[in-house]
């Protein structure tokens, strides 16, 4: 297919020879789409089942897909690498304008191997790739001033994104981010520390190509089409006026706000952190990614007092949604605006996944709180709520200066393992929960779902729905394959790297017609086929990479706490596990 064609040049980098070199992979793009679907494939042929994660051997996938550029919210990169925080196939996406960046530089996909032996940063453009030294810039502490940096010594502005790790990435926390453009993260599973493996401090992508639409008429009509979804869908208005942080009010109502460590599904000071109130009292302004008309990145200013100047005031703008508000915020007890900003604020600076980092906050509070660890490992003391020393305890988890810190540096399964507490860890194969407790389909789709993340199957939705239809729960089996069909189709969305809070727009029909003017012809049911196949091929992956749902951990914490459908049964758990373990298998056995 044409179209394919002019997206099929993959950019391979290796760090340690200091070379790069292009293949045109056209069989990959055609078969595959793009994205997760491409990514896939590449993994399988870069990566054995056996590397460590932290090693050479491992490798960095960027790819964007054959939407990009061309539709509004065809914007996110996703990144394929082994996870250091649970030693699987791992896929984390990030908006900004990275991936209009890869299109437009002339690539569909980057893929990184190797490891430098001193810090560079990369810089990629569409006529070459330069290796550049960045020692100066490691161990430099503000992810904001390091991106500030590259942004005064490298051209193209308008053109460029910008992917850097902070001191978390470089000491190798199995929880740090990359972030990009500031505001955006490849959060999830620790491309970070993978970066910091290879010495890569930073990638700079500069885009300054472009390509011809083949049916121009036909493909205003398209766009116009989908643009007017984008700007006046309700569902789309929703992440413009408020953005994620909708969520804590509505979830507080139904009392599945993750509160204290998911000991409860209520905060009583969730009116002070919603976003409904943020947008009163601190939010600043909006911010979309490249390609993107809604505008969902919202963006908070912080006043904060110069020392020893009580008049003056340094202002900082930090991003924040829902999974931040609870991870930070509610399930810290922290009812604070400004202590959560705070906290937040450190977060980003380290470069950590905010998620990951609050879920280990919250163990460590318990632990200590129940005697299982003391000032000696913490160095500090801590409550619910006093965030203050919430942001002594995230310093420390980067700077490790004791054994404690160390294996805090590992994951919140690691440190309960070590230090007691695993009935109130919360872990789903080694990887930390987002901001939800609706109700048992929501933590199957955690233990089951290609990256063990809330957007896989968006599982929660489907637990919302049972509560307000009233419905009863389905058999584990049932309730396996809705959660498999829709992350089935998800596979299809993200190979067009689409990003997930427009699945309400692209639907079935909506995909096909988007090829019509790329002279490229699809199907419903094939989409679905191909959707179905990649799902597949990810779980065989993770199958032979020793991944087993029947050994999975079932935290303690989610069955003692009461969600809106009621507490969990435990044995409706292990029977979806069981079920999809079969479904798997005989996937395997039919290849």
């Amino acid at each position: 297919m044409d179209w394919f064609k002019s997206l099929s040049n993959v950019l391979y980098v290796d760090l340690a020879r200091k070379s790069y070199w292009v293949e045109p992979r056209e069989d990959l793009f055609s078969r595959w789409l793009g994205g997760i679907g491409v990514a896939t494939q590449l993994y399988k042929e870069e990566v054995s089942s056996k590397v460590d994660p932290l090693s050479p051997e491992n490798v960095i996938i960027f790819t964007v897909g054959p939407l990009t550029g061309i539709y509004p919210l065809a914007s996110k990169t996703i990144a394929v690498f082994k996870s250091p925080l649970n030693n699987y196939f791992a896929e984390s996406h990030a908006g900004g304008r990275s991936a209009l960046a890869i299109r437009f530089a002339g690539y569909g996909a980057i893929v990184i191997r190797g490891a430098s032996e001193r810090p560079i940063y990369v810089v990629i453009d569409d006529s070459r790739v330069r290796f550049r030294d960045a020692t100066a810039l490691w161990d430099m502490r503000s992810t904001e001033t390091v991106g500030r940096i590259l942004r005064e010594v490298t051209p193209g502005s308008g053109h460029r994104a910008i992917m850097r790790i902070g001191r978390a990435g470089e000491r190798l926390v199995r929880y740090a981010s990359v972030v990009t453009e500031t505001y955006r993260h490849f959060g999830r599973l620790g491309l970070g520390a993978v970066f910091g493996s290879k010495k890569l401090k930073a990638l700079v992508v500069v885009g300054r190509r472009g390509f011809n639409v083949p049916d121009v008429s036909t493909y205003r009509e398209v766009y116009n089409e989908i643009y007017e979804l984008a700007v006046k869908s309700p569902a789309m208005k929703k992440y413009h006026d408020l953005g994620t942080a909708a969520n804590v009010l509505a979830l507080n109502s139904i009392k599945a706000l993750p509160t204290r460590n998911f000991s409860s599904g209520v905060f009583e000071l969730a009116g002070e952190v919603s976003g409904e109130k943020l947008a009163e009292t601190v939010l600043a302004r909006r911010v979309a990614c490249a390609g993107c008309p809604t505008a969902c990145i919202h963006i908070a200013a912080l006043r904060e007092p110069y020392p020893e100047e009580p008049y003056f005031y340094k202002i900082k703008f930090i991003s924040y949604d829902h999974e931040p508000l609870y991870a930070l915020a509610t399930n810290l007890g922290i009812g604070s605006r400004e202590g959560f900003l705070r906290l937040l604020d450190v977060v980003e600076e380290e470069g950590l996944d905010a998620i990951s980092t609050g879920v280990i906050l919250a163990w460590a509070t318990e632990a200590y709180l129940n005697g299982l660890i003391t000032e000696k490992e913490l160095l500090t003391k801590l409550n619910w709520g006093d965030y203050e020393s919430y942001i002594k305890v995230v310093r420390n988890i980067v700077l490790q200066p004791n054994e404690f810190y160390s294996t805090m540096a590992l994951g919140v399964e690691e440190a309960a393992r070590k230090y007691g507490g695993l009935e109130y860890a919360l872990a789903f194969n080694k990887v930390e929960p987002a901001g939800y407790h609706t109700g048992p389909l929501y933590f199957v789709s955690l233990m089951i779902g290609s990256r063990h993340s809330h957007l896989d199957a968006g599982a929660y939705s489907l637990d919302q729905e049972l509560l307000a239809s009233k419905k009863q729960l389905p058999k584990p089996q049932e309730a396996v394959e809705l959660i498999i069909e829709e992350e089935s189709w998800r596979q299809v969305l993200t190979s067009l790297a689409i990003c997930l809070f427009a699945r309400g727009i692209y639907k079935p029909d909506v995909v096909v017609k988007c090829f019509k003017p790329l002279k490229v012809e699809y199907g419903v049911e094939q989409l679905k086929k191909l959707g179905r196949e990649i799902w597949i091929e990810k779980q065989l992956i993770k199958r032979a990479e020793g991944f087993s749902p029947l050994s999975l951990r079932i935290p303690e914490r989610i069955l003692k706490t009461p969600t809106p459908l009621g507490n969990i049964d435990p044995e409706y758990i292990k029977e979806a596990l069981k079920y999809y373990d079969l479904l798997v298998s005989l996937a395997s056995k039919m290849r």
